[in-house]
């Protein structure tokens, strides 16, 4: 073991902050390895939890596997390690997506010792995807500023659109709704990580439970997906008007390939944490870009951003409830 190595035990904290990271249905599509002769922790994809309809290009993977990249840059800034970090490092292995060496120089990726990281580290805990309706209280131009700057700092634009473009993005909302139904195949791909609470169900520790679905809203599309199972109504949930202008951004990057995908989910789990350091909920509003056709016209055609990657909506409003992660042992392996 080198001298560079850690602790299993810090090890093991580390991925536990990973892992709370936000993902595609909840799937936390990721698993860590410790190469423990080099002391570097690798970051694969779990091919057992790829989407092949709903994400063939594997793109939602690499950005919640991002996501969970940039929970663990966050606690080794909270743990004062710096760390050198590789993407992509080995072209043979699209499945290998990081290698991670805490208490390395950390040019270029590297993590460094970034203050600003280490006060994200409460939030890891705190943030959940709210799919309650939030006030109507916009949100103050200083939040948005200051969330774009984080965004930025991972090489992400974050853009706020004007109402015309959140009014045209609801319409591709409830395109994307019609869409999905219609597909059985792909209807059929989501429930699975759906947990419904029916007599019996195991509700596990992955995907999402019925306590996490939110109200319905009756007679418009809500600004939040709706994951209850057709002919399968959960038991106790009821209904609420939401929020008639959602705020949204959009995440964007200049292009479009596995590298800025990784880039995205780091950006974007950075926004979510700010956000809920700055007392915003939040949700994701993902599904418009699971279908090519929609996805291009996602795009705000005033703000030159090349690729949309995610659409977050922020406000105030109930934080929601967490959502199952797997244990670490099931995540983390020492080789």
């Amino acid at each position: 073991m080198t001298a560079n190595a850690l602790p299993r035990e810090l090890v093991a904290s580390l991925v536990a902050d990973a892992v709370t990271a936000p993902s595609m249905h909840n799937a936390q599509p990721w698993t860590f390895v410790l190469r423990t002769g080099t002391g570097t922790l690798e970051l694969h994809g779990d091919p057992s939890r790829e989407m092949p309809l709903a994400d063939p290009d594997r793109r939602a993977l690499h950005i919640g596997c991002g996501a969970a990249l940039f929970g663990l840059r966050v606690a080794l800034a909270h743990h004062d390690l710096p760390a050198a970090i590789d993407l992509l490092p080995d072209p043979g292995d699209p499945w290998h997506l990081a290698d991670v060496r805490p208490n390395a120089t950390a040019p270029g990726n590297g993590t460094g010792l970034d203050e600003h990281l280490a006060a994200l580290r409460p939030s890891l805990r705190d943030r959940h995807t709210s799919r309650f309706p939030f006030s109507e209280e916009r949100v103050p131009a200083v939040i948005m500023d200051r969330l774009r700057t984080v965004a930025a700092r991972e090489a992400c634009q974050l853009v706020i659109p004007g109402p015309w473009f959140v009014n045209a993005f609801m319409d591709l909302v409830h395109d994307s709704e019609l869409y999905e139904a219609a597909d059985a195949h792909v209807r059929a791909e989501v429930d699975a990580w759906i947990r419904s609470g029916g007599a019996g169900e195991d509700v596990g520790n992955e995907g999402i439970p019925a306590y996490a679905f939110g109200p319905r809203q009756h007679g418009a599309t809500a600004p939040v997906r709706d994951f209850e199972p057709p002919g399968k109504r959960a038991r106790g949930r009821g209904s609420a008007h939401f929020e008639e202008e959602p705020q949204i951004a959009l995440l964007g990057t200049a292009g479009d390939t596995p590298r800025e995908w990784l880039a995205a989910g780091q950006a974007l789990h950075r926004v979510l944490l700010r956000a809920t350091l700055d007392g915003l909920a939040t949700s994701l509003m993902s599904q418009p870009l699971e279908w090519p056709e929609l996805r291009t016209l996602a795009r705000d055609p005033e703000s030159g951003t090349g690729f949309v990657q995610m659409v977050l909506r922020l406000g105030y409003g109930p934080r929601g409830r967490a959502t199952p992660r797997r244990p670490v042992s099931e995540v983390l392996t020492f080789a």
